[in-house]
């Protein structure tokens, strides 16, 4: 489903009933009484970032997926569980990029280790202008489906974060105290791979203002259909 395609989705749903009555931003895709918008801190990257987003995910009042997608420049998002393999391949490739999938190695991932991929970025060796971090945004078992029914995601090397901070995803309940939010996760891959760790705080300081929003606004009412 494109980011069009949701739009006039969720516009639609909004104008049935009366729960759906609600304005909504065109920008976040919210209602606008919880929009994000003035979260957002433009971050300038070099390495491409593919944002592939669950649909329960992008429906969740506390994905971090949208932010990641409005503070930076180079990036797209995509939502859906099972995309056409042609459309995935098209955009996997685009630009002559070579794309990598952000995900974490061990017992609880269904891809094995990519050999050297995490060495082969970092070392350089490959121009910031021809990497492409793609990014799964859901919950860890609907990462999992959908690697399982994406095979093209399953073929890409991949490049897994270590020895990362404590997550600061403090209105989300993390399962093992190692997960991030697909926002933190992504920054901390591009301050590795682009070398500009300064850069990219705003990310985070944009995810710390949408932490706070839902917290002054109220986590438990904060409910989309």
């Amino acid at each position: 489903m494109s980011q069009q395609e949701l739009t006039a989705r969720l516009t639609s749903n909004e104008v049935q009933g009366n729960e759906s009555k609600r304005l909504m931003c065109q920008q976040c895709l919210r209602a606008q009484k919880a929009c994000i918008c003035h979260c957002v801190q433009s971050a300038d990257n070099t390495v491409d970032v593919l944002i592939l987003q669950h649909p329960q995910e992008a429906k969740h009042i506390k994905s971090s997926g949208r932010l990641l997608r409005l503070c930076l420049r180079q990036s797209r998002i995509e939502i859906g569980e099972q995309f056409a393999q042609s459309q995935l391949r098209e955009w996997l490739s685009a630009d002559g990029r070579q794309s990598y999938l952000l995900y974490p190695e061990g017992k609880n991932s269904s891809l094995e280790p990519s050999c050297g991929a995490k060495c082969t970025l970092e070392s350089g060796s490959l121009a910031l202008e021809k990497i492409r971090i793609v990014v799964i945004d859901a919950s860890w078992r609907q990462s999992r489906q959908m690697l399982r029914d994406n095979p093209l995601l399953e073929t890409l090397p991949r490049y897994a974060l270590s020895e990362m901070p404590a997550s600061r995803y403090v209105i989300r309940q993390a399962h093992q105290v190692d997960q991030l939010s697909s926002l933190e996760a992504c920054t901390y891959a591009l301050m590795r791979l682009e070398n500009e760790e300064q850069k990219f705080q705003t990310l985070l300081q944009a995810f710390d203002a949408f932490n706070q929003l839902q917290i002054d606004f109220g986590v438990q009412r904060l409910h989309r259909s």
